[in-house]
């Protein structure tokens, strides 16, 4: 059973991993489209409402698609006026994170995933566009970014609570 667990763990890992460092490819992209933007407004007073779309969407591609990679890597943030107590000891520390993974995490997760659904359909089914003129067409694509982002980032909660009670059942 532990072996399987631990296969399981580490594909989840190993995915996340792979699309954490393939956004990172977006950050620079982003960096270079903004620079690119910025230059173009002040330099030469032209702008382009495409390419402002396009900063917004990669920066939500970014965040929503990032954050599964985040959490793998332990940056989320936390209450740390608990958690990095000194009267807290690391198996306390386990059960809080297993618990609020399973209580809030997850749950939150599946809220949005099932939340987000509708609006991403209704957005396809009526071929959404920008409402701005010169904005990027098929803007489903956008919302899709919002459920797929919290299924990485549920897949990833569930990874870490196998993981955190794989070495809680060790320590008992």
């Amino acid at each position: 059973m532990k072996s399987i667990l631990l296969k399981i763990i580490s594909i989840i890992d190993a995915f996340t991993e792979c699309t954490g460092k393939f956004i990172s490819i977006f950050v620079i992209i982003l960096v270079l489209l903004v620079g690119y933007d910025v230059s173009m407004r002040y330099l030469f007073n032209s702008g382009s409402i495409a390419i402002q779309e396009l900063e917004w969407h990669l920066f939500s591609i970014i965040l929503l698609l990032g954050s599964a990679y985040t959490l793998k890597h332990d940056e989320h943030v936390r209450l740390d006026i608990f958690y990095s107590s000194k009267l807290i000891n690391d198996k306390v520390r386990i059960w809080f994170d297993v618990l609020g993974t399973l209580l809030i995490l997850l749950p939150f997760c599946l809220l949005i995933i099932i939340s987000a659904w509708p609006f991403v359909t209704q957005a396809y089914i009526h071929n959404e566009i920008s409402p701005d003129p010169g904005g990027l067409p098929a803007r489903w694509l956008i919302k899709a970014v919002i459920p797929l982002g919290f299924f990485f980032l549920l897949i990833q909660g569930i990874a870490e609570v196998l993981k955190k009670l794989l070495i809680a059942l060790d320590k008992d």
